[in-house]
C-alpha cells in the first residue's frame, strides 16, 4: 500500500525535497501507526536536508519528524495502549507523509477540543522549552532567563513558560519580530546579531541565571559571557547558525559556567525524566498556561518552499504541513 510523502533525495537542502508515492509504514513493536492530520515544520528539518543533523537520516528518506494525527493501528508490545481512533501528538521519522509510525511510549493524546494542528509543538517545541527551563535549567522565580531565537516555536514557548515560572525574560530575535516576542512577556528584546549583545544584556541585567541557546556560532560567546559565574546554566539545544566550540580552558578560567546539552528526542528515551515532564505538560495545558497552537498550515506539496523560508529566517512562529491538502 502506498501513500503520498515528501522524500529528501540528497543533502543539497530543501530544494531537493520532492512529493512522491512511497510505501506506507507498518507499526512495529511498541509503535502506533498514525494517519497524519498535520506535520510540524522545524529547523532540524533544514539541518537534516543538508546533512548537518547529528544522527540524521541518510537520503533518500521521508522527511519530517513531528506530527499529530489519528491512531489507526497498534503494533505488538505496546504498554498502556491507547485505543484506535485516539488523536495523538508525537515524533517519528517520516512525518511529511500521509502516515507514519511513532514510539507509543513518547506520544501525548491531543488535548480535548484541540485540532491536530493546534497540538503541534506540544511534545517537541513546548517539551523542549520545559525541559530546558525546568528539567535541566532548574529555573526559579526571580531569576533572569535569556532566550535566543525567541520568535521561533521553542522560543515562544520558552518565553511564555519562563514568565509563568516567575522569571524575568530577556530575548533575542530579528528586529521585525520584536513586538511579537515582547507581547509574550519578554521584558527586553534585542537583535541577536548585534556585536555588542553581551555588553547590552549585561548593562540591563547584570548577568543572567539561565540561557536557552539554540543559535550556536553567532550567540554562543555572548551566552557564556552572560551566564553568572559558577551558578549560571547554559542549556544548548541547537546551532542554527553553525556549531560553536568551548574549551576546558574557557570553562575553568574564562567562563566557569554550567553548559548542558539537550536533545528532546534522546530525553524521551529516559522514562524517569520524560514521564514527569509529560505529566507537567498535561497540567500546564489543563491550567491554560499552554494554549492551543496557531500554526500556519500549508499543503504538503509546499514543504520545500516553507523549509526554504524557514532556512532564510523569513518565518515567524509555528508552521505545519497538511498531507491531505
Amino acid at each position: 500500500m502506498s501513500m503520498r510523502a515528501l522524500v529528501q533525495h540528497s543533502y543539497d537542502g530543501p530544494g531537493d525535497l520532492a512529493l512522491t508515492d512511497h510505501p506506507r509504514p507498518v507499526a512495529g513493536p511498541g509503535e502506533y501507526l498514525v494517519r497524519v492530520g498535520a506535520a510540524g515544520v522545524n529547523f532540524a528539518d533544514v539541518l537534516q536536508s543538508r546533512g548537518r543533523y547529528g544522527g540524521g537520516p541518510v537520503p533518500p528518506y521521508v522527511a519530517g519528524f513531528e506530527a499529530a494525527g489519528e491512531v489507526v493501528a497498534v503494533g505488538p508490545d505496546v504498554v498502556d495502549q491507547l485505543p484506535v481512533g485516539t488523536h495523538v501528538i508525537g515524533t517519528g521519522p517520516g512525518a511529511f507523509a500521509e502516515h507514519l509510525v511513532m514510539p507509543a511510549a513518547t506520544v501525548l493524546p491531543v488535548p480535548a477540543g484541540w485540532s491536530d494542528a493546534e497540538a503541534l509543538g506540544l511534545v517537541l517545541n513546548t517539551a523542549t522549552a520545559l525541559a530546558a527551563l525546568r528539567t535541566l535549567g532548574r529555573v526559579r522565580a526571580g531569576e533572569t532567563v535569556l532566550v535566543h531565537a525567541a520568535a521561533g516555536g521553542v522560543g515562544q514557548a520558552a518565553v511564555r513558560l519562563a514568565r509563568h515560572l516567575g522569571a524575568r525574560v530577556v530575548a533575542t530575535a530579528s528586529p521585525a519580530k520584536h513586538d511579537a516576542v515582547a507581547a509574550l512577556g519578554a521584558e527586553v528584546v534585542l537583535d541577536g546579531r548585534r556585536p555588542d549583545l553581551a555588553e547590552e544584556v549585561r548593562c540591563r541585567t547584570g548577568g543572567v541565571d539561565v540561557v536557552l541557546e539554540s543559535v550556536g556560532r553567532t550567540t554562543f560567546a555572548a551566552s557564556l559571557a552572560l551566564a553568572r559565574p559558577f551558578t549560571g546554566r547554559v542549556v544548548v539545544y541547537g546551532a542554527a547558525s553553525g556549531d560553536a566550540t568551548v574549551s576546558t580552558h574557557d570553562l575553568v578560567h574564562t567562563h566557569p559556567v554550567q553548559v548542558i546539552g539537550l536533545h528532546v528526542g534522546a530525553l524521551a528515551g529516559v522514562p524517569e525524566l520524560w514521564q514527569p515532564l509529560l505529566a507537567e505538560l498535561r497540567q500546564l495545558v489543563a491550567d491554560g498556561v499552554v494554549p492551543p497552537g496557531t500554526p500556519e498550515v500549508h499543503p504538503l506539496a509546499d514543504g520545500p518552499r516553507v523549509l526554504a523560508r524557514l532556512a532564510a529566517g523569513e518565518t515567524r512562529g509555528k508552521h505545519a504541513l497538511d498531507p491531505w491538502a
